[in-house]
Protein backbone atom coordinates (compact mmCIF):
# COMPACT_ATOMS: atom_id res chain seq x y z
CA UNK A 1 0.00 0.00 0.00
CA UNK A 2 1.32 3.45 -0.87
CA UNK A 3 -1.18 5.46 1.15
CA UNK A 4 -2.84 6.96 -1.92
CA UNK A 5 -6.57 6.65 -2.33
CA UNK A 6 -7.74 5.24 -5.63
CA UNK A 7 -10.07 7.85 -7.15
CA UNK A 8 -13.64 6.81 -7.74
CA UNK A 9 -14.58 6.71 -11.41
CA UNK A 10 -17.24 9.39 -11.13
CA UNK A 11 -19.09 11.12 -13.92
CA UNK A 12 -16.59 13.93 -13.58
CA UNK A 13 -13.74 11.49 -14.28
CA UNK A 14 -15.50 10.17 -17.40
CA UNK A 15 -16.06 13.70 -18.69
CA UNK A 16 -12.36 14.53 -18.63
CA UNK A 17 -10.70 15.48 -21.88
CA UNK A 18 -7.70 13.25 -21.08
CA UNK A 19 -7.51 10.07 -19.05
CA UNK A 20 -5.48 10.71 -15.88
CA UNK A 21 -4.83 7.63 -13.80
CA UNK A 22 -2.81 6.87 -10.68
CA UNK A 23 0.27 5.97 -12.70
CA UNK A 24 0.12 9.31 -14.52
CA UNK A 25 -0.17 11.28 -11.31
CA UNK A 26 2.52 9.34 -9.44
CA UNK A 27 4.97 9.57 -12.32
CA UNK A 28 4.48 13.32 -12.77
CA UNK A 29 4.53 13.91 -9.02
CA UNK A 30 7.85 12.06 -8.76
CA UNK A 31 9.28 14.12 -11.60
CA UNK A 32 8.22 17.34 -9.85
CA UNK A 33 9.95 16.11 -6.68
CA UNK A 34 13.11 15.19 -8.59
CA UNK A 35 13.36 18.47 -10.51
CA UNK A 36 12.18 20.99 -7.90
CA UNK A 37 12.16 19.39 -4.45
CA UNK A 38 8.44 20.14 -4.21
CA UNK A 39 6.31 17.38 -2.70
CA UNK A 40 2.79 17.23 -4.12
CA UNK A 41 0.12 15.57 -2.01
CA UNK A 42 -2.83 13.60 -3.31
CA UNK A 43 -4.88 16.76 -2.79
CA UNK A 44 -2.96 18.37 -5.69
CA UNK A 45 -4.13 15.78 -8.22
CA UNK A 46 -6.74 18.05 -9.80
CA UNK A 47 -4.33 20.97 -9.90
CA UNK A 48 -1.76 18.84 -11.74
CA UNK A 49 -4.37 17.60 -14.20
CA UNK A 50 -5.75 21.07 -14.90
CA UNK A 51 -2.41 22.77 -15.43
CA UNK A 52 -0.78 20.03 -17.47
CA UNK A 53 -3.83 19.49 -19.66
CA UNK A 54 -2.98 22.87 -21.16
CA UNK A 55 0.46 21.58 -22.10
CA UNK A 56 -1.08 18.54 -23.81
CA UNK A 57 -3.25 20.83 -25.92
CA UNK A 58 -0.34 23.10 -26.83
CA UNK A 59 1.76 20.08 -27.86
CA UNK A 60 -1.18 18.40 -29.62
CA UNK A 61 -0.83 15.24 -27.52
CA UNK A 62 -3.65 12.78 -26.97
CA UNK A 63 -2.83 11.43 -23.51
CA UNK A 64 -0.80 11.91 -20.36
CA UNK A 65 1.07 8.75 -21.26
CA UNK A 66 2.34 10.46 -24.40
CA UNK A 67 3.28 13.51 -22.34
CA UNK A 68 5.21 11.38 -19.84
CA UNK A 69 7.03 9.67 -22.71
CA UNK A 70 7.96 13.06 -24.13
CA UNK A 71 9.34 14.25 -20.79
CA UNK A 72 11.45 11.10 -20.51
CA UNK A 73 12.90 11.45 -24.01
CA UNK A 74 15.76 13.53 -25.35
CA UNK A 75 13.20 15.64 -27.20
CA UNK A 76 11.55 16.41 -23.86
CA UNK A 77 14.46 18.45 -22.50
CA UNK A 78 12.96 21.64 -23.91
CA UNK A 79 9.58 20.81 -22.32
CA UNK A 80 10.90 20.41 -18.76
CA UNK A 81 10.95 24.17 -18.22
CA UNK A 82 7.33 24.55 -19.31
CA UNK A 83 6.39 21.53 -17.19
CA UNK A 84 7.92 23.12 -14.08
CA UNK A 85 6.33 26.49 -14.84
CA UNK A 86 2.93 24.84 -15.17
CA UNK A 87 2.90 22.98 -11.86
CA UNK A 88 4.56 25.53 -9.56
CA UNK A 89 2.27 27.89 -7.68
CA UNK A 90 2.93 31.65 -7.60
CA UNK A 91 0.93 33.64 -5.05
CA UNK A 92 2.28 36.98 -3.90
CA UNK A 93 1.51 40.65 -3.29
CA UNK A 94 3.33 43.84 -2.44
CA UNK A 95 4.32 44.05 1.24
CA UNK A 96 2.85 40.64 1.98
CA UNK A 97 3.38 39.83 5.70
CA UNK A 98 4.12 43.48 6.30
CA UNK A 99 5.72 42.93 9.73
CA UNK A 100 8.80 41.57 7.95
CA UNK A 101 9.33 44.85 6.14
CA UNK A 102 8.78 46.77 9.38
CA UNK A 103 11.47 44.64 11.01
CA UNK A 104 13.81 45.17 8.07
CA UNK A 105 13.32 48.92 8.50
CA UNK A 106 13.69 49.04 12.29
CA UNK A 107 16.27 46.35 13.02
CA UNK A 108 18.43 46.45 9.90
CA UNK A 109 18.13 49.80 8.14
CA UNK A 110 17.68 52.13 11.14
CA UNK A 111 21.06 51.19 12.71
CA UNK A 112 22.77 51.91 9.38
CA UNK A 113 21.22 55.38 9.34
CA UNK A 114 22.08 55.95 13.00
CA UNK A 115 25.72 55.03 12.34
CA UNK A 116 25.86 57.46 9.45
CA UNK A 117 27.10 54.72 7.13
CA UNK A 118 27.39 55.92 3.55
CA UNK A 119 29.45 53.39 1.64
CA UNK A 120 28.05 50.29 3.29
CA UNK A 121 27.66 47.13 1.23
CA UNK A 122 24.18 45.56 1.44
CA UNK A 123 23.29 42.21 -0.12
CA UNK A 124 19.78 40.76 0.02
CA UNK A 125 18.37 37.61 -1.58
CA UNK A 126 14.69 37.18 -2.40
CA UNK A 127 14.40 33.41 -2.96
CA UNK A 128 11.15 32.40 -4.63
CA UNK A 129 10.48 35.97 -5.78
CA UNK A 130 7.53 34.98 -8.01
CA UNK A 131 6.47 37.93 -10.21
CA UNK A 132 8.61 40.45 -8.34
CA UNK A 133 6.35 41.99 -5.73
CA UNK A 134 8.59 40.86 -2.86
CA UNK A 135 11.93 42.22 -4.12
CA UNK A 136 10.30 45.49 -5.17
CA UNK A 137 8.80 45.77 -1.68
CA UNK A 138 12.29 45.24 -0.24
CA UNK A 139 13.67 47.90 -2.58
CA UNK A 140 10.96 50.39 -1.62
CA UNK A 141 11.63 49.78 2.07
CA UNK A 142 15.33 50.48 1.52
CA UNK A 143 14.79 53.58 -0.62
CA UNK A 144 12.28 55.05 1.82
CA UNK A 145 14.54 54.59 4.84
CA UNK A 146 18.13 55.07 3.64
CA UNK A 147 18.65 58.72 2.62
CA UNK A 148 21.80 57.91 0.62
CA UNK A 149 20.55 54.68 -0.94
CA UNK A 150 21.43 55.71 -4.49
CA UNK A 151 25.08 56.24 -3.51
CA UNK A 152 25.39 52.99 -1.56
CA UNK A 153 26.51 49.54 -2.71
CA UNK A 154 23.11 47.83 -2.56
CA UNK A 155 22.16 44.74 -4.53
CA UNK A 156 19.03 42.61 -4.30
CA UNK A 157 19.10 39.22 -6.00
CA UNK A 158 15.62 37.97 -6.91
CA UNK A 159 15.31 34.35 -8.00
CA UNK A 160 12.53 31.97 -8.89
CA UNK A 161 12.14 28.54 -10.42
CA UNK A 162 9.50 29.74 -12.90
CA UNK A 163 11.01 31.47 -15.93
CA UNK A 164 7.73 33.25 -16.73
CA UNK A 165 7.62 34.76 -13.22
CA UNK A 166 11.23 35.90 -13.50
CA UNK A 167 10.42 37.64 -16.79
CA UNK A 168 7.38 39.35 -15.27
CA UNK A 169 9.44 40.57 -12.35
CA UNK A 170 12.13 41.86 -14.66
CA UNK A 171 9.54 43.76 -16.68
CA UNK A 172 8.20 45.35 -13.49
CA UNK A 173 4.74 46.07 -14.94
CA UNK A 174 1.62 45.46 -12.81
CA UNK A 175 -2.11 45.88 -13.28
CA UNK A 176 -3.88 48.54 -11.24
CA UNK A 177 -5.42 45.93 -8.93
CA UNK A 178 -1.95 44.54 -8.08
CA UNK A 179 -0.67 47.93 -6.83
CA UNK A 180 -3.92 49.13 -5.27
CA UNK A 181 -2.86 48.26 -1.73
CA UNK A 182 0.45 50.11 -1.56
CA UNK A 183 -1.03 53.60 -1.14
CA UNK A 184 -1.18 56.67 -3.35
CA UNK A 185 2.16 58.11 -2.18
CA UNK A 186 4.13 54.96 -2.93
CA UNK A 187 2.37 54.51 -6.24
CA UNK A 188 3.22 58.05 -7.40
CA UNK A 189 6.81 57.80 -6.14
CA UNK A 190 7.86 54.38 -7.38
CA UNK A 191 5.61 53.67 -10.38
CA UNK A 192 4.66 55.34 -13.64
CA UNK A 193 1.45 54.61 -15.52
CA UNK A 194 1.96 52.73 -18.76
CA UNK A 195 -0.06 54.25 -21.65
CA UNK A 196 -2.42 51.93 -23.43
CA UNK A 197 -5.96 50.72 -23.79
CA UNK A 198 -7.80 48.53 -21.31
CA UNK A 199 -6.95 48.16 -17.64
CA UNK A 200 -4.38 50.55 -16.20
CA UNK A 201 -0.87 49.23 -15.76
CA UNK A 202 2.03 50.66 -13.78
CA UNK A 203 5.76 50.17 -14.26
CA UNK A 204 8.42 50.38 -11.55
CA UNK A 205 10.67 53.42 -11.99
CA UNK A 206 14.18 52.63 -13.31
CA UNK A 207 15.94 54.00 -10.22
CA UNK A 208 14.25 51.44 -8.00
CA UNK A 209 14.48 48.60 -10.50
CA UNK A 210 18.26 49.15 -10.75
CA UNK A 211 18.68 47.69 -7.25
CA UNK A 212 17.39 44.29 -8.34
CA UNK A 213 18.82 41.51 -10.47
CA UNK A 214 16.32 38.83 -11.52
CA UNK A 215 17.54 35.33 -12.26
CA UNK A 216 16.03 31.89 -12.74
CA UNK A 217 17.25 29.53 -10.01
CA UNK A 218 16.30 26.02 -8.96
CA UNK A 219 17.01 25.66 -5.24
CA UNK A 220 17.75 21.96 -5.75
CA UNK A 221 20.78 22.88 -7.85
CA UNK A 222 24.10 24.32 -6.58
CA UNK A 223 23.67 27.94 -5.48
CA UNK A 224 25.67 30.09 -7.93
CA UNK A 225 26.81 32.71 -5.39
CA UNK A 226 28.86 32.78 -2.21
CA UNK A 227 27.64 35.73 -0.16
CA UNK A 228 27.91 37.01 2.44
CA UNK A 229 24.22 37.92 2.41
CA UNK A 230 22.89 40.35 5.00
CA UNK A 231 19.26 39.36 4.59
CA UNK A 232 17.45 36.41 2.99
CA UNK A 233 13.74 36.34 2.24
CA UNK A 234 12.80 32.68 1.70
CA UNK A 235 9.08 32.94 2.28
CA UNK A 236 6.40 30.43 1.32
CA UNK A 237 9.00 28.29 -0.44
CA UNK A 238 10.02 25.50 1.92
CA UNK A 239 6.39 24.75 2.82
CA UNK A 240 6.38 22.64 -0.38
CA UNK A 241 9.49 20.66 0.66
CA UNK A 242 9.66 17.65 2.95
CA UNK A 243 11.86 17.88 6.08
CA UNK A 244 14.87 16.19 4.53
CA UNK A 245 14.84 18.53 1.54
CA UNK A 246 14.51 21.50 3.90
CA UNK A 247 17.54 20.31 5.90
CA UNK A 248 19.62 19.85 2.77
CA UNK A 249 18.66 23.31 1.53
CA UNK A 250 19.63 25.13 4.72
CA UNK A 251 22.92 23.25 4.96
CA UNK A 252 23.75 25.12 1.73
CA UNK A 253 22.06 28.39 2.67
CA UNK A 254 23.60 28.86 6.13
CA UNK A 255 27.19 29.38 4.88
CA UNK A 256 25.96 32.30 2.78
CA UNK A 257 25.36 34.36 5.92
CA UNK A 258 27.53 35.62 8.75
CA UNK A 259 26.39 35.51 12.39
CA UNK A 260 23.77 38.20 12.98
CA UNK A 261 22.37 38.15 9.44
CA UNK A 262 18.60 37.95 9.03
CA UNK A 263 16.36 35.27 7.51
CA UNK A 264 12.63 35.67 6.90
CA UNK A 265 10.34 32.67 6.35
CA UNK A 266 6.64 32.46 5.44
CA UNK A 267 3.87 32.51 8.03
CA UNK A 268 3.40 28.71 7.94
CA UNK A 269 7.10 27.82 7.90
CA UNK A 270 9.60 26.96 10.60
CA UNK A 271 13.19 25.78 11.02
CA UNK A 272 12.27 23.59 14.00
CA UNK A 273 14.17 20.31 13.56
CA UNK A 274 15.46 21.67 10.24
CA UNK A 275 18.50 23.82 11.06
CA UNK A 276 20.39 24.87 14.18
CA UNK A 277 22.28 27.54 12.27
CA UNK A 278 19.48 30.06 12.91
CA UNK A 279 17.70 31.22 16.05
CA UNK A 280 14.08 32.41 16.10
CA UNK A 281 13.90 36.08 17.16
CA UNK A 282 10.42 37.06 16.03
CA UNK A 283 7.38 35.92 14.11
CA UNK A 284 9.00 33.79 11.36
CA UNK A 285 12.14 35.95 11.71
CA UNK A 286 15.49 34.23 12.27
CA UNK A 287 19.04 35.34 12.97
CA UNK A 288 22.16 33.46 11.84
CA UNK A 289 24.06 32.20 14.85
CA UNK A 290 27.76 31.48 15.22
CA UNK A 291 29.13 28.05 14.55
Amino acid sequence: MNGLKTPVNTGREREREFEFGDEDFRSLRDLVREKTGITLSEAKRELVYGRLSRRLRVLNLGSFREYRQLLASDQGKDEIGDFINAVTTNLTSFFRENHHFDYLRDAFLAPIVAAGARGQRIRIWSAGCSSGEEPYSIAMTIAENLPDWQRMDIKILATDLDTEMVERGQNGVYREDRVAGIGAKRLSTWFREVPGAGARHYKVVPELASLITFRRLNLMEPLPFKGPLDVIFCRNVIIYFDKETQRELFLRVAPLQRPGALLFLGHSESLFKVSEAFSLIGKTIYRRVAG
